[in-house]
């Protein structure tokens, strides 16, 4: 079969990845070419554009890339009709996604959709659209089932492929020697989030407490493909360690995380370090998102367990004093019990492990049984 795969995100890029893997384990035939990004193309699959010129945060931000946002969207359209895929998976990436599902679909290919887009916190009218053009959802978070029941739309739950992204985490890699860390003082991780746009908002705000930490030693999870000169000019002279592209090293090792919301924010909890939830956008963005996203948090953590069981730190409240206030909480051995007990509460809810292989296993059955 020939799949086409579209993952604009770096979280796209990893479920993408080990799905791609699982696919060629279910399908021998396998053909797999799309968007994503170096995890996706390292397991087999042909990249024709990386996620990394994609992703555009907020509603400011989209409108002043239009022009480039529709081109790419011609651009996926013709790579699609030219490979002439047996079916299409959109994973999350709602933006875009969604729009090339209803396109798909009016051109009568298979559409399916893994990782659904988060509509329970948002424009929720979308379910319908997702009813008429997608032929199959398969959704990672516990609770997305019983909404979408909500709408008389069957979905597959197949848990959550962070359990076995971590579960399969090895390495090599001595973070201590690789940055000249002293063993002994412990590690605070930034996570400053994985677009341009939002780490330039973040990493300065996240670093405004560097001083106040002499005790501990901050390290910084990098995206190598933004470069060293980046992250440089915004850390400025702070004796602040950078890693790239090693975020479960500095993470299996961290005393605490402050992490901008996002895909990271489950990581961490994973890993069970106590964490602060960061986020600050655009004005004009937050003023919109704040009247439209229905939901409590903005955490996956406290979604998933439905309780503000991590600080969540949002726009004027992410300040300096906010965040020492917070830090230091969460630092205290006490709250550092408490948290990990907490943790293990919500790896519970979030099922087996083996989300991606019965992933692959549904998709290739769906597609069998089509071809029937």
């Amino acid at each position: 079969m020939k799949y086409f795969i579209i993952a604009g995100e770096t979280s796209g890029d990893l479920h993408g990845a080990n799905l791609v893997k699982n696919l060629m384990i279910e399908d021998n035939e396998a053909t797999i070419t799309g968007w994503g990004g170096d995890l996706m193309q390292a397991q087999g699959a042909t990249i024709l554009k990386h996620y990394k010129e994609l992703s555009f945060m907020g509603f400011w931000e989209v409108a002043k890339n239009i022009v480039t946002i529709l081109k790419n969207f011609s651009i996926a359209k013709n790579q699609i009709d030219n490979f002439k895929p047996d079916v299409l998976i959109f994973i999350d990436f709602p933006g875009f996604n969604l729009r090339m599902a209803e396109w798909a679909k009016e051109k009568g290919y298979t559409v399916f959709y893994y990782i659904s887009p988060q509509i329970w916190a948002w424009k929720e009218n979308r379910v319908h659209k997702i009813k008429k053009c997608v032929d199959e959802m398969f959704v990672i978070l516990p609770f997305e089932k019983a909404f979408y029941e909500r709408y008389d739309y069957k979905v597959h739950y197949v848990g959550h492929p962070l359990l076995d992204a971590i579960y399969q985490y090895h390495t090599g890699f001595d973070l201590y020697e690789a940055l000249a860390l002293p063993r002994e003082k412990p590690i605070i991780a930034l996570l400053p989030g994985s677009r341009k746009q939002e780490i330039t908002k973040m990493l300065g705000e996240l670093l405004s407490i560097y001083e106040t930490y002499p005790d501990y030693q901050f390290v910084i999870c990098g995206l190598a493909h933004h470069g060293a000169a980046f992250y440089e000019e915004i850390i400025g002279a702070k004796n602040v360690k950078i890693v790239f592209n090693h975020t479960y090293d500095v993470l299996s090792k961290a005393t605490a995380a402050l992490v901008t919301s996002g895909t990271a924010t489950l990581e961490t909890a994973l890993f069970k370090v106590p964490e602060v939830v960061c986020y600050k956008g655009s004005w004009l963005s937050y003023e919109i998102g704040k009247r439209l996203v229905k939901v409590k948090y903005i955490s996956l953590v406290n979604l998933i367990v439905d309780k503000p069981l991590v600080t969540e730190l949002i726009q004027d409240e992410l300040n300096k004093n906010n965040l020492i206030l917070h830090l230091n909480r969460i630092i205290a051995p006490a709250h550092q019990q408490f948290l990990k007990a907490e943790y293990d509460v919500l790896i519970e809810q979030l099922g087996n492990r083996g989300a991606s292989s019965r992933c692959a296993v549904l998709m290739t059955e769906c597609l069998q049984h089509k071809k029937r």
